[in-house]
């Protein structure tokens, strides 16, 4: 029904990636408004597939080198002091047992963007 981009972060074969759930748009934001109609800019990405339909990642995009020309991620100019950063549990995942609770959920505090905290 909808996309999701993860960011793989082991070698080939190896279950390690991040979900990205959210993100706060630096750029580009008119053209997200018209792939996604919504009434509050805070909207936009604030959901996995949310931020996916905003950003125009589909299938497409399946196995895309996250260094390549297709789809990246940079340094943004930001700075975030370790205190505004938020861990919680991830969400959705009750079959994952013991790893359920975990705190592997990390954001911003107070940044708007941000979907469900948990």
């Amino acid at each position: 029904m909808y996309y999701q981009l993860n960011a793989v972060v082991n070698r080939r074969d190896v279950p390690h990636a991040v979900l990205v759930r959210a993100l706060e748009p630096c750029e580009g934001v008119e053209l997200m408004r018209q792939r996604r109609a919504v009434k509050r800019d805070r909207d936009l990405t604030n959901g996995p597939g949310k931020l996916c339909q905003a950003l125009g990642i589909d299938k497409s995009y399946n196995t895309a080198d996250l260094t390549g020309e297709l789809i990246w991620i940079e340094d943004a100019p930001v700075e975030i002091a370790e205190q505004d950063v938020a861990r919680g549990p991830r969400i959705g995942i009750d079959y994952a047992e013991e790893y359920a609770a975990l705190p592997w959920r990390f954001w911003v505090h107070g940044n708007a963007p941000v979907a469900k905290k948990g």
